[in-house]
């Protein structure tokens, strides 16, 4: 069966989305909780709205934060432009107004129930999703989908005694005991 330029454009902006949030996942944030602090400093600062930090802000850290979660969409959406151009960029466009999305808590929204109903099966990442993942950090990985949680957990938790965390936690217990002669 011979797909059309539209399913083909289907395809490659579900791929954009689906292989993009698991390359942003695994190799930006997850990473990124693990043994950085660019992200844990703009994303989770809990003295800056949710909205500020993915809508509004021009800081230029909160905005290389955001380019640096979006490289991976971006770099699969350069690799399905010959499967279609159209599809690449209706999935980028798909993912940014996720991004906004998300976000809206801040602003007061919440998600009807008919339509969480309908995104729930789809493994969709809803505001309150996110939200809580924005209260709590070690919870609700996975900027679309939320199938991506589970794993991105279980990596941070086998690869945890490598974390800045763990580093310096055994820095500052060394550094407390006291020196023998």
């Amino acid at each position: 069966m011979v797909l059309s330029s539209m399913g083909y454009g289907a395809v490659a902006a579900l791929i954009v989305l689906v292989a993009g949030d698991f390359a942003s996942t695994f190799f930006y944030h997850v990473p990124q909780h693990l043994w950085f602090t660019l992200h844990l400093r703009t994303h989770h600062d809990r003295r800056r709205s949710y909205w500020d930090h993915a809508v509004l802000s021009k800081d230029p850290s909160i905005l290389l934060d955001g380019f640096l979660g979006a490289l991976p969409y971006l770099i699969i959406a350069a690799c399905t432009l010959r499967l279609s151009l159209g599809g690449a960029v209706v999935g980028l466009v798909l993912g940014q107004m996720h991004v906004w999305w998300r976000h809206s808590t801040d602003l007061g929204w919440r998600t009807p129930p008919g339509l969480a109903s309908l995104l729930r099966p789809l493994a969709i990442v809803l505001p309150e999703d996110h939200d809580g993942h924005h209260r709590n950090p070690d919870i609700e990985f996975g900027d679309i989908f939320r199938f991506y949680d589970a794993p991105a957990r279980f990596v941070i938790a086998k690869l945890s005694p490598t974390s800045r965390k763990n580093r310096n936690r055994s820095i500052r217990r060394v550094a407390r005991q006291p020196v023998r002669i």
